[in-house]
């Protein structure tokens, strides 16, 4: 009997970890060959503004799948156009493979919501579920749990750890943006990205005026943190106002602080190496601190920001000794914009605006009390920024 895998999603675009993964699959589950299927719309989530059009999606699939052994790119439900439900999908390839054992491949969360599907008892009775994970024990408990469950169903499940490169389309669209996401994409998708300008390829955003710049940076970053580098920028250019700055470099700087926020720690030092950048011991110990770094060098690199603008990104986690206005600016913004709310915030945001030194003095010790508590280690360039400021008398 012929098995079938059955791989879908927006492949937006398709990546190593598409076809690495796909590959693994078609191994492990000793599947004659693994349908490649992407959707025209998804019914569970919106294609980013500025994304390839469905056209683009599977041409760059194909490319990706070339000379892929076992690999086949299905176009059954570009052909059918509108929103894609799986077990439409599920249902025609029955019909068109009516003696072949169908699989349908999925990563954890949508096997976990899996009850909450279209029609789920369809896609049971016509193919097997294989659920790739690649997450830790609480997450293989949910998952031996909801196999438990889809199995009194009726249904036949699959459980495979997955070994592969773990990147998500929509980190990879940052990366493409900020120039450095040649290791996770075959050659051929990337002339194609490059030759159509899509996801911002190649595009000039240096010295975009204000309202151009966040019309860029706000789909850069993840949902949940758009209100909050907003509230900085607006605060920036409040403080910068009261105290005799630049108001446009506040303004900038604010707005990009966070640009690499949504980057996980083994992408920040992806985008260092893309970059050619000399770690120190405690950035490369300590990855998931490296956005202020990582967002200076794009706000350079890519959005051409002056010196000062990338200074004051460049620190606006840890501070340093000797920091200059701009610099004191964007680290107490970051600290006391209107969405933040922690024990302490209102006599910070105070001290915000009657004193930048004492505000900026407030933010460090509340930062080292924190890592000090929590066990982690303190930036070099913090303990020097107090250092500095008790030094001379704040």
């Amino acid at each position: 009997m012929e098995k079938i895998g059955i791989y879908g999603g927006t492949f937006n675009p398709p990546h190593t970890g598409h076809i690495q993964g796909a590959a693994y699959a078609l191994e492990k589950l000793g599947l004659t060959r693994l349908l490649m299927v992407p959707d025209y719309l998804a019914p569970h989530k919106e294609i980013p503004a500025g994304s390839a059009t469905p056209e683009q999606r599977l041409s760059m699939l194909r490319l990706a799948c070339k000379d892929k052994p076992g690999l086949e790119v299905c176009d059954l439900e570009m052909r059918r156009q509108g929103r894609s439900y799986t077990y439409e999908t599920v249902v025609q390839l029955r019909e068109a493979y009516r003696d072949a054992e169908l699989t349908l491949l999925m990563g954890t969360d949508m096997f976990l919501s899996f009850d909450s599907w279209r029609k789920p008892e369809s896609i049971l009775q016509n193919a097997a579920l294989a659920v790739m994970y690649r997450g830790d024990k609480g997450e293989r408990e949910a998952i031996e749990a909801q196999k438990a469950k889809l199995e009194a169903m009726g249904g036949k499940i699959y459980v495979l750890k997955n070994p592969v490169v773990a990147i998500s389309s929509s980190d990879l669209r940052r990366l493409i943006a900020f120039g450095c996401a040649g290791e996770f994409l075959d050659e051929a998708v990337a002339d194609f990205i490059r030759e159509h300008g899509l996801y911002g390829a190649d595009a000039n955003w240096k010295n975009l005026p204000m309202p151009e710049l966040e019309k860029v940076v706000v789909p850069l970053m993840k949902e949940k943190r758009v209100a909050h580098i907003l509230g900085c920028c607006q605060t920036a250019v409040e403080l910068a106002r009261l105290y005799g700055a630049d108001e446009t470099d506040a303004a900038r700087a604010g707005l990009l602080h966070d640009i690499t926020k949504a980057l996980d720690g083994p992408l920040q030092l992806t985008l260092c190496r893309a970059y050619g950048t000399i770690l120190d011991d405690f950035s490369r110990k300590n990855p998931k601190t490296l956005h202020a770094l990582t967002g200076s060098l794009v706000a350079e690199r890519v959005f051409g920001e002056n010196e000062a603008v990338v200074s004051a990104i460049r620190y606006h986690t840890t501070g340093r000794a000797n920091m200059t206005l701009l610099e004191k600016i964007i680290y107490v913004a970051d600290y006391v914009e209107p969405n933040r709310d922690f024990p302490g915030v209102e006599k910070l945001r105070k001290a915000a605006y009657e004193n930048i030194d004492q505000a900026l003095k407030l933010g460090l010790e509340s930062t080292l009390a924190l890592l000090k508590e929590q066990g982690r280690e303190v930036s070099p360039e913090s303990g020097e920024a107090l250092r500095y400021l008790l030094e001379h008398g704040v």
